[in-house]
């Protein structure tokens, strides 16, 4: 027996080991069975080269459950003494550097985890044995022991046959791991995929109403993935079966792309386009990352482009390392290349599908849209080859290219400072009256619903070129698309002052809202009274919803416009009712307001260049205030009037029952109004 110490630089490297050196004590059993592959997969590469003349039989390996322990045991290339001392007792050496340079021409499905993966075991279990036997002729089967002390011993033993079987007595503190349901899950999540069959105990079947073992290996893995095989090999129903695989409780995929690269890197996968509809986050960590088959991670960001961790499948590099940091990930000149490559080839997918099938690609518009418009907004080469096939949508339901909807609208939609003018709708019922004021005048209006198309609208203003993007409400229609000179007022100022006095005092009260009121000229078939709101702070406020950094404009107040159509014969009628109602008592204080502003702007002009006298500011501040309690005993009388005329009352309620703003009490109110009315 021989006795001896780890060669290891620290005091005890099994602390580091169980605290530090690995983040998640779960992966102890995907290193142990990777070791157990890497031994299988070297013996053959053996036999491939004549180096190895005997039998390789079952190659299975086995993880099996003890009442404390855990053994994984293979029937791989085994160890020698001299072997255990090189590769286990010194960390520094990795069994795989020696192997590879013997075998490097013919090493490409070959991972070396010999040294640092072994020792995983560690963070598990406080004793561990390896009982290996090589398989060089003659060889003598060892037994090496260790207690997680620098400390161990290696024995001669007799054992059948070559293979290593690596014995966990477990910790106290991680029963768990003596599981059954926990070893599955963990075999399923990381071992699934591995190239050498890996069996976790018998296959079970009913008999007499109860589960029974029967001598049958229980299998856990598919030794020959679907990405691992050629695309002409493969069916549709193949990649729709794997995805529900990987995904049983996920919608069918959209498609598909098979990616098999050899230069500059090696990669093969399997991307899925899932129907994303509307939570980006619920559709992320979707990617699963694999090392030749090896599971690493399920959380991609960082390797893959921001907008592909919505994609769904599988990754598979050699070049990606299994055990290093996030941020090592992030920085690796490989990683890099990879993921400029797969931006490319989903471009080319989706490009492909596009020229080949644009109706099936419009058919699936919707399910793709967030997806494109996310990694339009996030990443600028894929902008760059998108743009060729993103979609606009207009709200009867036709789909557009940017380049063919541009020409669409071109001749009618430029305004006359030569700029393109998009209208869209960001809901088609609520905004049905506005977006058929525009179809009117013969504009075409988009559809503008999805969760992130309040970005792309300010995305597509600075990539096209003289563009500008307006919601239909925004403004009346005219004045959304101006192309000439605006129309001269079509009433007075003293009526504008009127209309806008006897509306401005019937606004509700309501949080967060300003009702600014205007008198325009729409046509006589146009509707009476309707609401507009500014693009510009509609625009901020929504935006402050999905920006860090723009809260300021989401608690500032709602502005909306009350424009009145002076053109209509019922604000005709208000007006006409007004001027009998009101002029003799409104027309002498209006008169009265004008003498006070004339001898205001009489002091103010006097005092032009030099300081105004003490008693000129005295009668300024007189004047002021006497201006003021006119302006509010006029504003009084129009209340009073508008009060009492239930048209104007109902003209306002309209129009808020339009936009989805008459409510509770309010709603009520006009609901009984309405009967009175008609009556």
């Amino acid at each position: 027996m021989q006795k001896g110490n780890i060669g290891v630089t620290t005091e005890n490297i099994f602390p580091v080991i169980k605290k530090f050196l690995y983040s998640d004590h779960e992966i102890f059993l995907r290193e142990l069975v990777s070791n157990a592959v890497d031994a299988t997969q070297k013996l053959k590469t053996l036999a491939s080269m004549g180096d190895f003349k005997g039998e390789l039989g079952d190659l299975t390996i086995h993880v099996t459950l003890g009442k404390d322990t855990i053994t994984v045991s293979d029937r791989g290339l085994g160890l020698t003494a001299e072997e255990i001392d090189k590769y286990i007792n010194q960390i520094a050496f990795s069994g795989a550097n020696d192997f590879l340079e013997k075998y490097k021409n013919d090493a490409n499905a070959i991972i070396g985890h010999f040294g640092l993966g072994f020792y995983s075991a560690f963070m598990v279990a406080k004793k561990v044995e390896i009982v290996t036997r090589s398989y060089r002729e003659d060889a003598q089967a060892v037994k090496w022991t260790c207690d997680g002390s620098p400390e161990f011993t290696i024995e001669d033993i007799e054992r059948e046959g070559r293979g290593t079987d690596i014995i966990l007595y477990v910790d106290d503190d991680c029963k768990e791991f003596l599981e059954e349901a926990r070893i599955s899950a963990l075999l399923t999540k990381y071992c699934r995929f591995l190239p050498v069959p890996v069996a976790f105990g018998k296959k079970k079947e009913w008999k007499d109403g109860k589960q029974v073992e029967t001598e049958e290996d229980n299998i856990i893995n598919d030794v020959c993935p679907l990405w691992t095989r050629k695309p002409s090999e493969l069916k549709d129903e193949d990649y729709q079966k794997f995805y529900r695989e990987l995904y049983p409780m996920a919608d069918e995929p959209l498609f598909w792309i098979h990616l098999n690269v050899d230069y500059p890197f090696h990669l093969t996968g399997i991307l899925y386009f899932p129907k994303v509809k509307s939570n980006i986050e619920l559709n992320r960590n979707k990617i699963q990352l694999y090392c030749n088959q090896v599971y690493v991670t399920d959380s991609v960001e960082g390797i893959v482009p921001d907008f592909l961790t919505l994609l769904h499948g599988v990754l598979d590099s050699p070049d990606i390392p299994l055990n290093v940091s996030r941020s090592y990930l992030q920085s690796d000149s490989n990683v890099k290349k990879i993921s400029t490559y797969i931006t490319k080839k989903v471009a080319d997918r989706l490009q492909s599908i596009f020229k080949n099938d644009r109706k099936q690609f419009e058919d699936k518009w919707n399910d793709l849209k967030i997806f494109i418009d996310y990694g339009m907004l996030t990443q600028e080469d894929f902008y760059e080859r998108a743009k060729e096939f993103a979609l606009l949508t207009d709200t009867d339901g036709k789909h557009y290219t940017f380049e063919e909807y541009k020409t669409l609208i071109k001749d009618n939609q430029t305004d006359k400072n030569d700029t393109l003018v998009y209208l869209y709708a960001s809901n088609k019922e609520e905004q049905y009256s506005y977006t058929e004021m525009a179809k009117n005048k013969g504009y075409n209006v988009l559809l503008m619903d999805g969760q992130l198309d309040i970005a792309v609208v300010s995305m597509l203003e600075q990539k096209l070129e003289k563009a500008h993007f307006a919601r239909v409400d925004s403004d009346v229609i005219d004045r959304l698309i101006v192309k000439g000179e605006e129309n001269p007022e079509a009433v007075s100022a003293d009526e504008q002052d009127a209309l806008s006095g006897i509306f401005k005092s019937q606004m509700p009260k309501m949080d967060k809202a300003e009702f600014m009121v205007s008198v325009q000229a729409l046509g006589e078939s146009a509707t009476p009274v309707m609401i507009t709101r500014s693009e510009y702070m509609r625009r901020m406020k929504e935006m402050a919803n999905i920006q860090a950094g723009m809260s300021f404009y989401g608690e500032m107040p709602d502005m909306y416009n009350i424009v009145l159509n002076s053109d209509h014969t019922l604000v005709k009628d208000i007006l006409a009712d007004e001027e009998r109602k009101c002029t003799p008592e409104v027309a002498p204080i209006k008169k009265e307001m004008d003498d006070v502003d004339a001898r205001r702007k009489e002091l103010r002009k006097q005092a032009e260049g030099k300081e105004m006298p003490e008693a000129d500011k005295a009668e300024v501040e007189q004047l002021d205030k006497k201006w003021d309690e006119l302006k509010a005993k006029k504003e009084a009388f129009f209340a009073g009037y508008a009060s009492q005329n239930k048209v104007v009352r109902q003209l306002i309620d309209l129009a808020l029952l339009q936009n989805g703003m008459l409510k509770g009490e309010a709603l009520d109110a006009f609901v009984k109004r309405s009967i009175e009315l008609i009556k």
